[in-house]
């Protein structure tokens, strides 16, 4: 038999709904159209092979041989859409594994006999599957698994504020986090030492990433969860909800070829997702841009990304030598922890490169001495520092629900608010999970370092008097954000102060 031979071409893959192409796949067949005619494709390592398969099918396509490189290529491209077709046969599957309701998931817990049987068992399963699944739906950002004297207690991060979702038998409790440790790749014997992981988990559709640290407590492990986020849903500044100024004068600072912007606030502030705006925001195929972050939380597809890893001695300072050899445009620190990393940071700034990283103060002006206090000389500060973004998250009213009211003169006072004016407090609805609150908004103060700013750091002006010069030169404040927020009906009093109202 001689069959057309085809050297050296790039075919796209042809795929039948009714065929079986897993098997052809299998036996090295493959199937593509040329000049508008559907074409089985051979190779002649695997000739005989393909031709048995193609007997028992009936077709009749007629025949073409391909060279090796170019079935390779082809051949790669059908096992990717048998990928994509296999995700979502598996995505679709796992919906029978999965308790969608909170009432349901009540009323499985009391009614299910097998609930105690082991961690391996389907009911327990689904239970955790069932949390996960259902902490998707309210868009949490930790699962925190607690064990007290009597029962266990499953309460979710939303909006950055823990809510109790339900509570557990106490033996339970231990086998959820068993099989969560099962899935993590945990010890499951080993409960008198912290554990940390991370597992990948496919619900309901949706491929999501988890980070999961295990620690001893007096009555039993408690477990937190963080749902890290994928590539596609890093946020630009703009969706994040900054102000027009914040957002103008960020992206202007990103467009110096070399020096250190800072992002600073505490623990949960959303510096990190701030950092990963602007990357993408710079992100382009003339840019290498390599970051150094514990742990990656943003896993993003155009950027280089190190994980550090003390254990093997890989850190944020270790890492920050070598990204150095490597050629970068941008780097990026997830933390300024110690004085080795701001000094090699520092440097690296000032050799031509654009670095940003976070540090934890309360305000823009206060990274001035934070810096200091780390043993930077002052001129190492004012020649590579651009800029300090000092942020929040304030969660906003619910729309449905929040209730109109005036101020207490002492609380209108306090905040430096007009007493005749009608604000709207937290009121609780089905809309909003009876919290009072539906989403976040960042707010921010931007703090430039420019000549002025140079000027007050050589004549030895603190962190303060540096914050008050801004003031009269028109820097817009955390407090100053937040008051506007209050005003404009976005948030309450109570958040306003809980997120830093009082910090001036």
């Amino acid at each position: 038999m001689h069959f057309p031979r085809l050297q050296d071409v790039n075919l796209e893959p042809l795929w039948e709904e009714w065929l079986n192409h897993k098997l052809a796949i299998k036996h090295a067949l493959l199937f593509s159209e040329l000049d508008g005619i559907k074409t089985a494709i051979v190779t002649d390592d695997t000739l005989s092979e393909a031709l048995n398969h193609y007997s028992r099918l009936s077709l009749d396509y007629p025949i073409n041989i391909l060279d090796a490189d170019s079935f390779e290529r082809l051949n790669n491209k059908f096992l990717e859409i048998q990928t994509g077709s296999d995700f979502e046969e598996m995505a679709t599957s796992t919906s029978d594994e999965l308790i969608e309701v909170e009432s349901d998931l009540l009323e499985f817990i009391r009614n299910s006999q097998d609930l105690l049987s082991s961690e391996e068992s389907a009911p327990i399963i689904k239970l955790v599957n069932s949390l996960f699944f259902q902490a998707l739906k309210k868009g949490v950002s930790d699962i925190h698994i607690e064990t007290n004297e009597y029962k266990g207690e499953v309460r979710f991060r939303m909006d950055g504020a823990l809510k109790k979702h339900l509570d557990l038998d106490k033996s339970i409790t231990s086998l959820v986090i068993s099989r969560i440790k099962v899935i993590s790749n945990l010890d499951i014997s080993e409960k008198r030492i912290p554990q940390d992981g991370r597992t990948q988990l496919s619900i309901s559709g949706k491929n999501i990433d988890v980070r999961v640290s295990i620690l001893p407590t007096y009555h039993g492990e408690r477990v937190v969860m963080r749902i890290l986020a994928q590539s596609e849903h890093i946020p630009t500044l703009e969706s994040l909800g900054f102000r027009d100024n914040v957002t103008k004068s960020l992206y202007k600072l990103m467009q110096h070829a070399h020096g250190m912007i800072l992002v600073t606030g505490p623990t949960g502030s959303g510096k990190s997702t701030t950092l990963h705006a602007c990357l993408q925001h710079v992100a382009t195929p003339d840019k290498n841009i390599i970051t150094v972050e514990d742990p990656v939380e943003y896993n993003a597809d155009n950027i280089s990304q190190i994980q550090v890893n003390t254990k093997v001695g890989l850190t944020f300072s270790a890492g920050l030598r070598s990204i150095l050899r490597q050629d970068p445009d941008i780097i990026m620190i997830g933390e300024m922890r110690d004085q080795e990393t701001a000094e090699i940071g520092l440097r690296s700034a000032l050799t031509g490169h654009l670095l940003l990283s976070t540090l934890h103060t309360n305000d823009a002006t206060s990274a001035l001495s934070r810096l200091m206090d780390m043993g930077i000389e002052n001129f190492l500060i004012s020649s590579t520092l651009l800029g300090v973004l000092a942020q929040r998250l304030a969660r906003k009213l619910c729309v449905e629900c929040k209730r109109a009211d005036y101020l207490s003169p002492a609380h209108a006072h306090e905040a430096q608010v007009p007493e005749d004016r009608i604000f709207y407090h937290a009121e609780g609805c089905i809309h909003c999970d009876f919290t009072g609150y539906k989403g976040r908004q960042a707010i921010g103060e931007i703090f430039v370092v420019d000549d002025a700013v140079k000027e007050m750091m050589k004549d030895g002006f603190n962190d303060f008097e540096v914050r008050e010069a801004m003031k009269k030169r028109g820097m817009k404040t955390i407090s100053d954000e937040l008051r506007d927020m209050m005003l404009e009906g976005t948030t309450s009093y109570e958040e306003a102060v809980r997120v830093g109202l009082m910090d001036g």
